[in-house]
């Protein structure tokens, strides 16, 4: 089978999303298949063994769009597949040119997060499907239009698989795939890594894409409440903002190795987002042993289950988030169990299985 991988992050972006296409790729010529891929990142990315067609990001976005549209186009021409993590529109105008199928991993909704990027709307996710802004509705017809013509929608959770069906998508031609705990790299002692820190206490850490979808002022202000330190890791729109709260710890980007290492290092993972799918953060978390304090929004609760192998309270309750954070640290056999929870309960997302599932698909699709 030949593979097209599209995808709007790529290493050297770093976090889960950034890796999920290369390690894909990687997986699917050890099992055989050529593959070739089209990227938009922030640098070159490094060399691969199988061909990787750079857009930058850095290109003024009308050139950006069209020089990924003309990859795409000519990528798909060479498969019998398209696999997209992201460009969606592109990905599936690309394919009706080609005349070749396309299989899609959602990770949000597209037309939601650019109403909300663009102002067009301020209201929550769910509203946002049955009520949306006259202004808006072009995107909502855009989305609606690319999700109908894949051959197939691959989900993080079974809660954005279910708002894709009322895009239109069949539900026979929609599946969850959670995202997968890759194998750990060797990570180095934690008393090592905390001593390098400057970890000397209880510490809650977060990695991930500062935007406003995270919520980090409730985080910031939860964990100011409950009275404890809280590193962040990651860097985007929001950072200056979160900075001049004053309170947390600001890391910037991190490499995926330093992520786990930070997630080791740390007593528990926080994540106060106000919407979320299925995060990456959140399984590599867990694997290494790291219990979360997280929001019920979205795919969240479908990983992380309350008393099990983390706490989960209301999304954009201050108060909520703040007691949850106190009963962790306060609760030393609370801890202690989750702790012991939380790397079984992500067994089942070994990366072997997940990419072996989304291989058949692929192969389905490609007949």
């Amino acid at each position: 089978m030949k593979v097209l991988v599209v995808s709007g992050i790529w290493p050297p972006d770093v976090g889960g999303p950034a890796s999920h296409a290369p390690e894909v790729s990687a997986f699917l010529r050890s099992r055989g298949h050529e593959v070739r891929a089209v990227i938009t990142a922030a640098g070159p990315p490094a060399p691969e063994a199988y061909p990787v067609a750079w857009v930058s990001r850095a290109l003024p976005p009308g050139v950006r769009h069209a020089e990924a549209m003309r990859r795409i186009i000519e990528g798909a021409r060479f498969a019998d597949v398209v696999y997209s993590t992201g460009m969606f529109g592109r990905s599936s105008l690309g394919c009706v040119a080609a005349r070749r199928p396309l299989v899609v991993k959602l990770t949000a909704d597209p037309a939601y997060e650019r109403a909300r990027r663009w102002r067009l709307w301020g209201g929550s996710l769910e509203d946002f499907q049955d009520h949306p802004s006259v202004s808006s509705l072009p995107l909502r017809i855009s989305r609606d239009f690319d999700a109908k013509h894949a051959a197939h929608v691959v989900t993080p959770s079974s809660y954005l698989r279910e708002l894709a069906i009322g895009w239109g998508v069949a539900p026979e031609h929609a599946t969850v795939l959670p995202n997968p705990a890759p194998p750990l790299p060797k990570l180095r002692p934690r008393e090592e890594i905390r001593a390098e820190l400057g970890f000397d206490g209880p510490t809650l850490v977060f990695a991930g894409r500062l935007t406003a979808q995270k919520s980090l002022d409730i985080g910031i202000a939860a964990a100011k409440k409950a009275g404890l330190p809280l590193v962040i890791a990651g860097d985007g729109p929001d950072r200056a903002a979160l900075e001049a709260l004053g309170y947390a710890r600001f890391l910037g980007p991190l490499t995926r190795q330093n992520v786990l290492e930070l997630f080791l290092a740390g007593d528990a993972s926080l994540l106060s987002s106000s919407w979320e799918n299925f995060p990456h953060t959140v399984v590599e978390a867990l694997a290494v042993g790291t219990p979360m304090i997280a929001t019920d929004t979205g795919g969240v609760a479908e990983v992380v289950s309350d008393g099990v192998n983390g706490l989960i309270v209301p999304p954009g309750d201050i108060d909520a988030l703040a007691a949850a954070i106190t009963r962790f640290f306060t609760d030393d056999a609370l801890a202690a169990r989750l702790r012991e929870a939380a790397v079984a309960s992500v067994a089942d997302y070994a990366a072997e299985r997940v990419y072996g599932r989304l291989e058949e698909i692929l192969l389905e699709a490609a007949r």
